[in-house]
């Protein structure tokens, strides 16, 4: 069953059971997906599509639990984490820190690298390789230590 199919079908299911935090987060992730399906007039989205759209949904939900927490609205940033969780929950795990390292040792080596001004062409090899996969700031920050 394809993601959007999956969303659709907990929906109905949140609806059911009443669980409004993640019927919320349900209903934004499907809003997105609509979206993305309104660009170009599609009507089914690629699985590798609605993965990159959670991605970004993850990543803005982390940047809003961060500013929520600097901001002192602890209960903002607790629903904020509540949605990341729903979304963290349709999302392939990322690679750990050693698989991470052993892909950014690779693409040094590949590269040439050997100044910290290189770590650019490094992510972009571990990027282009293993974009679903990777954290890409952990690849950074682990470029960053192994160059630096």
């Amino acid at each position: 069953m394809a993601i959007l199919d999956d969303v659709n079908a907990d929906i109905k299911d949140a609806m059911r059971a009443r669980e409004a935090t993640r019927l919320a987060a349900l209903r934004s992730i499907r809003a997105a997906f609509l979206n993305e399906l309104k660009k170009d007039g599609a009507e089914t989205l690629d699985d590798a599509v609605a993965t990159t759209l959670m991605r970004k949904l993850a990543k803005q939900r982390n940047e809003s639990i961060e500013a929520f927490a600097k901001a002192g609205r602890d209960e903002q940033a607790e629903a904020e984490r509540a949605e990341l969780a729903v979304i963290e929950s349709y999302l392939p795990s990322l690679a750990d820190e050693a698989a991470t390292r052993a892909w950014v040792e690779a693409a040094i080596a590949e590269s040439g690298a050997s100044s910290p001004g290189d770590v650019g062409r490094v992510m972009g090899l571990v990027m282009k390789a293993h974009k679903g996969d990777v954290d890409g700031g952990l690849a950074k920050k682990l470029a960053a230590e192994i160059l630096g």
